[in-house]
């Protein structure tokens, strides 16, 4: 037995050393040599615990993020002959969760390499406005990859947080959205078009070959991992929460029902647990059905946070501006955020509990959507930090208000 730890533990440490290699600077064909004459098989497990343990170490998320294309390169053959049964029977599971990110992921394999490939080589013989806007017609559609990055975000990656797997998150956030920047930032130079044409076709390019890398690392590291880490309860919410983001291309396959699970029972007992009672508050006192429909009512949604930077709620309007899951329940307010913003989000609570402020605003513009995301430090009557309100509103329709209203209409 210590002979087998001994192997995992020399292994690992050369997936590391290979790592930083590249991070020196070698090329993938001179770390592919050491790697095919060192390493058997390579297991996702591995691969996440040697990135957690490079961040563990001090090298930046970034960092890793920006080896994550290289790495998958030189791992790819042992990954997909390891995983090759995890794959076959997650296609044969429709409705599943995973299979529908995997039906996902052929959509986007077909719209690369149909309308976005045809309309990328028709702008490259010829930048007419026309060929322009097929290209861009094709970037529309590219951009629903966004619900197939949400609903992995928000709803897959709370579970491995749970499960202490916190690294391959990150990592594969990171990229996430440098691919929705770089959708957002192509179309934009499209729609403003300079004759850049070089340019475009070059990022175009670089942007495809993205999107493909990660479908391969989602479907040969980050799916098999899931699958044997979360249980059927889990993937039966993930399953009933999806349709709250949406879909990308495409819709599930049919309804998953989980073999150990007796849906019927389930519904039973959940029915009978309800609370029917009042809750007393210092001004008045609701039934709780009257507190959730009002907080449901306002016309913006809130978020809090409780003072150990844990989610404990947030309210359900019709009109949610940023996508929410009853997943982000009880997870770390730092890891609902994308890396390259955590640091602020750390900032602001850092403030509050200090107490050097009580409130701090931010305003973006989102096509249609002028957003105002508010946060204010919630206190007791002594002082005492509780935790953080987020409250988010589109206060576009609010800044065209003109003259007065007197009258109902």
């Amino acid at each position: 037995m210590s002979e087998i730890i001994n192997n995992r533990e020399y292994r690992k440490k050369v997936l590391k050393e290979l790592i930083m290699e590249l991070h020196d600077g070698k090329s993938v064909e001179e770390v592919r040599e050491r790697f095919a004459e060192l390493i058997k098989g390579v297991s996702a497990s591995e691969i996440s615990e040697m990135e957690a343990a490079l961040i563990a170490e001090g090298m930046p998320v970034q960092e890793v993020q920006r080896l994550c294309d290289v790495h998958a390169a030189v791992f790819k053959g042992s990954i997909e002959d390891i995983h090759k049964e995890d794959i076959q029977e997650i296609e044969r599971t429709p409705g599943h969760p995973l299979h529908t990110f995997m039906l996902e992921n052929r959509e986007i394999e077909k719209l690369l390499n149909g309308k976005m490939s045809e309309a990328w080589e028709v702008f490259k013989a010829d930048d007419s406005n026309s060929n322009i806007e097929k290209l861009v017609e094709a970037f529309n559609l590219l951009w629903e990859i966004d619900k197939h990055y949400s609903r992995k975000e928000n709803l897959i990656f709370p579970y491995l947080e749970k499960y202490g797997i916190t690294a391959p998150p990150k990592v594969m956030w990171g990229v996430d959205d440098e691919i929705r920047a770089e959708i957002k930032g192509i179309k934009i130079e499209l729609e403003k078009y300079k004759g850049n044409k070089d340019e475009i076709i070059k990022r175009t390019e670089t942007l495809m070959n993205k999107v493909i890398e990660m479908i391969f690392k989602e479907e040969n590291i980050l799916f098999p991992m899931c699958k044997d880490t979360l249980t059927e309860d889990e993937w039966l919410t993930i399953a009933e929460e999806s349709g709250e983001i949406g879909f990308c291309l495409t819709e599930p396959a049919g309804v998953w029902k989980p073999k150990r699970v007796n849906l019927e029972k389930k519904e039973a007992i959940k029915a009978s647990t309800e609370a029917t009672g009042y809750v007393k508050l210092e001004t008045g006192i609701l039934k709780l059905e009257e507190l959730e429909a009002m907080l449901n009512t306002l016309p913006f949604d809130i978020t809090f946070v409780d003072k150990n930077d844990v989610v404990k709620y947030f309210s359900q309007g019709r009109e949610r501006i940023f996508a929410r899951t009853r997943a982000v329940i009880g997870r770390s307010v730092q890891n609902c955020h994308p890396p390259a913003s955590v640091h602020v989000v750390e900032k602001i609570v850092q403030d509050f509990k200090a107490g050097a402020k009580d409130h701090e605003d931010f305003w973006i513009k989102m096509g249609d959507v002028y957003a105002l995301i508010r946060y204010f430090a919630v206190r007791d009557g002594e002082g005492n930090y509780l935790g953080t309100l987020e409250v988010t509103q589109n206060i576009k329709p609010i800044q065209e208000i003109e003259g007065e209203k007197r009258l109902m209409s």
